[in-house]
Protein backbone atom coordinates (compact mmCIF):
# COMPACT_ATOMS: atom_id res chain seq x y z
CA UNK A 1 0.00 0.00 0.00
CA UNK A 2 1.00 3.71 -0.79
CA UNK A 3 2.37 5.82 2.20
CA UNK A 4 0.76 8.80 2.55
CA UNK A 5 1.65 11.86 5.21
CA UNK A 6 -0.63 11.97 8.62
CA UNK A 7 -1.91 15.72 7.63
CA UNK A 8 -4.18 14.78 4.62
CA UNK A 9 -7.59 13.91 6.42
CA UNK A 10 -10.35 11.10 5.87
CA UNK A 11 -13.44 12.01 3.48
CA UNK A 12 -15.27 12.98 6.80
CA UNK A 13 -15.16 16.85 7.43
CA UNK A 14 -12.73 17.83 10.28
CA UNK A 15 -14.27 18.50 13.45
CA UNK A 16 -11.51 21.36 14.73
CA UNK A 17 -12.84 23.03 17.30
CA UNK A 18 -14.09 19.93 18.82
CA UNK A 19 -10.74 17.84 18.56
CA UNK A 20 -9.73 20.61 20.84
CA UNK A 21 -12.20 19.92 23.28
CA UNK A 22 -12.50 16.26 23.50
CA UNK A 23 -10.20 13.29 21.85
CA UNK A 24 -12.69 11.31 20.39
CA UNK A 25 -13.28 13.71 18.09
CA UNK A 26 -9.66 13.58 16.71
CA UNK A 27 -9.27 11.92 13.40
CA UNK A 28 -6.16 10.33 15.18
CA UNK A 29 -8.64 8.37 17.11
CA UNK A 30 -11.08 7.74 14.91
CA UNK A 31 -8.08 5.82 12.75
CA UNK A 32 -7.27 3.47 16.09
CA UNK A 33 -10.73 3.16 16.62
CA UNK A 34 -11.67 2.23 12.94
CA UNK A 35 -8.68 -0.24 12.95
CA UNK A 36 -9.57 -1.44 15.87
CA UNK A 37 -13.08 -2.29 15.04
CA UNK A 38 -12.94 -3.04 11.51
CA UNK A 39 -9.55 -3.88 10.62
CA UNK A 40 -8.00 -7.90 9.53
CA UNK A 41 -5.66 -9.13 11.31
CA UNK A 42 -2.64 -8.59 8.64
CA UNK A 43 -3.90 -5.08 9.07
CA UNK A 44 -3.93 -4.70 13.13
CA UNK A 45 -1.25 -6.99 13.94
CA UNK A 46 1.45 -8.19 10.90
CA UNK A 47 3.60 -9.66 13.58
CA UNK A 48 3.18 -13.45 13.81
CA UNK A 49 4.12 -13.29 17.69
CA UNK A 50 1.77 -10.95 18.62
CA UNK A 51 -1.49 -11.76 20.71
CA UNK A 52 -4.30 -12.40 17.98
CA UNK A 53 -6.50 -14.25 20.75
CA UNK A 54 -6.78 -10.28 21.26
CA UNK A 55 -8.02 -9.18 18.29
CA UNK A 56 -11.66 -8.73 17.01
CA UNK A 57 -12.75 -7.53 20.44
CA UNK A 58 -15.93 -5.62 19.27
CA UNK A 59 -17.22 -8.57 17.62
CA UNK A 60 -16.23 -11.37 20.81
CA UNK A 61 -18.12 -8.70 22.93
CA UNK A 62 -20.93 -9.90 21.12
CA UNK A 63 -19.77 -13.69 20.51
CA UNK A 64 -18.18 -14.36 24.11
CA UNK A 65 -20.63 -12.40 26.18
CA UNK A 66 -24.04 -13.23 25.23
CA UNK A 67 -25.66 -16.51 25.03
CA UNK A 68 -27.64 -18.02 21.99
CA UNK A 69 -30.75 -18.02 24.23
CA UNK A 70 -30.27 -14.34 24.38
CA UNK A 71 -29.13 -14.08 20.86
CA UNK A 72 -32.26 -16.17 19.46
CA UNK A 73 -34.29 -13.59 20.92
CA UNK A 74 -34.28 -11.50 18.26
CA UNK A 75 -36.09 -8.52 19.40
CA UNK A 76 -34.31 -5.29 19.99
CA UNK A 77 -30.58 -4.10 21.24
CA UNK A 78 -28.51 -1.17 22.26
CA UNK A 79 -25.06 -0.58 22.02
CA UNK A 80 -24.09 2.06 24.60
CA UNK A 81 -20.89 4.08 23.36
CA UNK A 82 -20.79 1.78 20.09
CA UNK A 83 -18.09 4.08 19.12
CA UNK A 84 -17.26 3.40 15.06
CA UNK A 85 -20.24 0.82 15.42
CA UNK A 86 -19.06 -2.75 14.31
CA UNK A 87 -20.38 -4.44 17.61
CA UNK A 88 -23.55 -2.55 16.17
CA UNK A 89 -23.58 -4.14 13.48
CA UNK A 90 -22.50 -8.13 14.87
CA UNK A 91 -25.41 -7.32 17.04
CA UNK A 92 -27.90 -6.67 13.96
CA UNK A 93 -27.38 -10.38 12.63
CA UNK A 94 -29.53 -11.51 15.51
CA UNK A 95 -31.81 -8.50 16.12
CA UNK A 96 -34.47 -7.23 14.39
CA UNK A 97 -33.49 -3.48 15.34
CA UNK A 98 -30.25 -2.21 17.17
CA UNK A 99 -29.17 0.96 17.82
CA UNK A 100 -26.11 2.42 18.22
CA UNK A 101 -24.96 5.65 20.48
CA UNK A 102 -21.54 7.44 20.91
CA UNK A 103 -21.03 10.96 22.32
CA UNK A 104 -18.59 11.63 19.23
CA UNK A 105 -19.70 13.02 16.62
CA UNK A 106 -16.68 12.07 14.39
CA UNK A 107 -17.10 8.33 15.49
CA UNK A 108 -21.28 8.13 14.31
CA UNK A 109 -20.78 10.43 11.51
CA UNK A 110 -18.11 7.06 10.60
CA UNK A 111 -20.07 4.51 11.82
CA UNK A 112 -23.48 5.81 9.40
CA UNK A 113 -21.02 6.40 6.52
CA UNK A 114 -20.12 2.58 6.98
CA UNK A 115 -24.04 1.52 7.43
CA UNK A 116 -25.53 3.30 4.31
CA UNK A 117 -21.97 3.08 1.75
CA UNK A 118 -20.74 0.04 3.00
CA UNK A 119 -16.72 1.20 3.63
CA UNK A 120 -15.24 4.14 4.71
CA UNK A 121 -11.72 5.12 3.54
CA UNK A 122 -9.03 5.93 6.48
CA UNK A 123 -5.27 6.14 7.64
CA UNK A 124 -3.27 3.58 10.18
CA UNK A 125 -0.37 5.65 11.26
CA UNK A 126 2.91 3.97 11.05
CA UNK A 127 5.62 6.54 11.85
CA UNK A 128 6.10 10.01 12.33
CA UNK A 129 4.31 11.40 9.76
CA UNK A 130 4.09 8.30 7.45
CA UNK A 131 0.67 6.66 7.19
CA UNK A 132 -1.56 4.17 5.20
CA UNK A 133 -4.50 4.24 3.31
CA UNK A 134 -7.26 1.61 4.20
CA UNK A 135 -10.96 0.96 3.98
CA UNK A 136 -13.43 -0.40 7.26
CA UNK A 137 -16.01 -2.67 5.39
CA UNK A 138 -19.45 -3.30 6.75
CA UNK A 139 -19.90 -6.83 7.96
CA UNK A 140 -20.58 -9.28 5.52
CA UNK A 141 -24.67 -10.81 5.59
CA UNK A 142 -25.72 -7.38 8.04
CA UNK A 143 -28.99 -5.93 6.72
CA UNK A 144 -28.07 -2.41 7.49
CA UNK A 145 -31.61 -1.23 7.83
CA UNK A 146 -31.63 -3.22 11.14
CA UNK A 147 -29.30 -0.38 12.47
CA UNK A 148 -29.30 3.08 12.87
CA UNK A 149 -26.37 5.52 14.30
CA UNK A 150 -27.27 8.25 16.99
CA UNK A 151 -25.42 11.04 18.56
CA UNK A 152 -25.97 10.97 22.50
CA UNK A 153 -24.93 11.40 26.47
CA UNK A 154 -24.84 7.97 27.72
CA UNK A 155 -25.42 9.42 31.32
CA UNK A 156 -28.71 11.57 29.82
CA UNK A 157 -30.37 9.74 27.33
CA UNK A 158 -32.95 10.41 25.60
CA UNK A 159 -36.35 10.07 25.91
CA UNK A 160 -38.38 7.24 23.91
CA UNK A 161 -36.09 4.87 23.33
CA UNK A 162 -38.13 2.68 24.56
CA UNK A 163 -36.86 -1.27 26.15
CA UNK A 164 -34.18 -3.64 24.79
CA UNK A 165 -33.96 -7.23 25.49
CA UNK A 166 -29.99 -6.70 25.11
CA UNK A 167 -28.04 -3.83 25.98
CA UNK A 168 -24.21 -3.76 25.83
CA UNK A 169 -21.90 -0.82 26.99
CA UNK A 170 -18.25 -1.70 25.67
CA UNK A 171 -15.38 0.00 27.47
CA UNK A 172 -18.02 2.98 28.67
CA UNK A 173 -18.40 2.89 32.18
CA UNK A 174 -14.64 3.98 33.24
CA UNK A 175 -14.95 7.02 30.78
CA UNK A 176 -18.07 9.02 32.49
CA UNK A 177 -18.71 11.51 34.00
CA UNK A 178 -21.18 10.02 36.22
CA UNK A 179 -21.32 6.33 35.61
CA UNK A 180 -23.93 5.68 38.76
CA UNK A 181 -26.46 7.98 36.73
CA UNK A 182 -25.94 6.13 33.78
CA UNK A 183 -26.43 2.70 35.66
CA UNK A 184 -29.72 3.97 37.17
CA UNK A 185 -31.65 3.89 33.96
CA UNK A 186 -30.77 0.58 32.89
CA UNK A 187 -33.81 -0.70 34.55
CA UNK A 188 -36.34 0.97 33.01
CA UNK A 189 -34.21 0.64 29.51
CA UNK A 190 -33.76 -3.45 29.61
CA UNK A 191 -36.78 -5.36 28.96
CA UNK A 192 -37.80 -7.99 32.00
CA UNK A 193 -35.72 -11.22 31.25
CA UNK A 194 -33.46 -9.20 28.94
CA UNK A 195 -29.39 -9.36 28.85
CA UNK A 196 -26.88 -6.37 30.29
CA UNK A 197 -23.27 -6.79 29.08
CA UNK A 198 -20.68 -4.25 30.44
CA UNK A 199 -17.15 -4.88 29.77
CA UNK A 200 -14.60 -2.47 31.20
CA UNK A 201 -10.78 -2.72 32.25
CA UNK A 202 -11.39 -0.55 34.81
CA UNK A 203 -9.04 2.63 34.05
CA UNK A 204 -10.69 4.56 36.30
CA UNK A 205 -9.18 8.38 35.39
CA UNK A 206 -9.73 11.85 36.96
CA UNK A 207 -9.12 13.21 33.64
CA UNK A 208 -12.26 11.26 32.48
CA UNK A 209 -14.46 10.48 35.83
CA UNK A 210 -13.98 12.93 39.21
CA UNK A 211 -13.17 10.31 41.84
CA UNK A 212 -16.10 10.46 43.93
CA UNK A 213 -17.91 9.14 40.92
CA UNK A 214 -15.58 6.04 40.97
CA UNK A 215 -17.48 2.62 41.22
CA UNK A 216 -14.39 1.10 42.47
CA UNK A 217 -10.30 0.95 42.13
CA UNK A 218 -10.46 2.75 46.10
CA UNK A 219 -10.51 1.95 49.29
CA UNK A 220 -13.60 1.81 51.54
CA UNK A 221 -13.63 0.91 55.01
CA UNK A 222 -10.41 -0.16 55.34
CA UNK A 223 -11.36 -3.10 52.07
CA UNK A 224 -10.71 -2.69 48.28
CA UNK A 225 -13.69 -1.66 46.31
CA UNK A 226 -13.01 -3.37 43.53
CA UNK A 227 -15.31 -2.13 40.02
CA UNK A 228 -17.77 -5.19 40.08
CA UNK A 229 -18.76 -4.68 43.38
CA UNK A 230 -19.59 -1.24 42.52
CA UNK A 231 -21.63 -2.27 39.28
CA UNK A 232 -22.83 -5.12 41.76
CA UNK A 233 -24.57 -2.63 44.55
CA UNK A 234 -25.70 -0.07 41.86
CA UNK A 235 -27.71 -2.78 39.23
CA UNK A 236 -29.01 -4.91 42.39
CA UNK A 237 -31.47 -5.71 43.12
CA UNK A 238 -32.95 -4.90 39.38
CA UNK A 239 -30.12 -7.57 37.81
CA UNK A 240 -28.41 -10.58 38.88
CA UNK A 241 -24.78 -11.30 37.93
CA UNK A 242 -24.94 -14.35 35.65
CA UNK A 243 -21.16 -14.53 35.12
CA UNK A 244 -18.05 -12.82 34.17
CA UNK A 245 -15.58 -13.11 31.10
CA UNK A 246 -11.78 -12.01 30.89
CA UNK A 247 -11.79 -10.28 27.45
CA UNK A 248 -7.98 -9.44 26.09
CA UNK A 249 -8.10 -6.67 23.48
CA UNK A 250 -5.51 -4.46 21.40
CA UNK A 251 -5.11 -1.40 20.38
CA UNK A 252 -2.52 -0.74 17.72
CA UNK A 253 -1.06 3.03 17.97
CA UNK A 254 1.71 2.90 15.07
CA UNK A 255 3.48 0.54 13.30
CA UNK A 256 5.46 -0.92 16.82
CA UNK A 257 3.33 0.51 19.61
CA UNK A 258 0.11 -1.25 21.10
CA UNK A 259 -2.07 -1.37 23.85
CA UNK A 260 -2.62 -4.71 25.35
CA UNK A 261 -5.55 -4.93 27.94
CA UNK A 262 -7.68 -7.05 29.84
CA UNK A 263 -11.11 -6.12 30.19
CA UNK A 264 -13.85 -7.48 32.77
CA UNK A 265 -17.23 -8.19 30.76
CA UNK A 266 -20.05 -8.58 33.29
CA UNK A 267 -23.07 -10.44 31.93
CA UNK A 268 -26.05 -9.30 33.80
CA UNK A 269 -29.79 -10.47 33.78
CA UNK A 270 -32.97 -8.30 33.95
CA UNK A 271 -35.22 -9.58 36.55
CA UNK A 272 -38.64 -9.82 36.39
Amino acid sequence: MRMITATSRTNLEAISSAELENPYESNKLLGEYLLFHYGTVEEVLPFAHGPREALHYPVRCVSECLEPEALSRGGRALDLGCAVGRSTFELARHCAEVIGIDYSHNFIAAAERIRTRGELEYERVEEGELSTPLLAHRPAEVTPERVRFEQGDAVDLREGLGRFDIVLMANLIDRLQQPAKCLAQLSNLVERGGTLVITSPYTWMEAYTPKAEWLGGFQSNGLPQLTLDGLRSNLEPDFALVRTVDLPFLIREHSRKYQWSVAQASVWKRLS
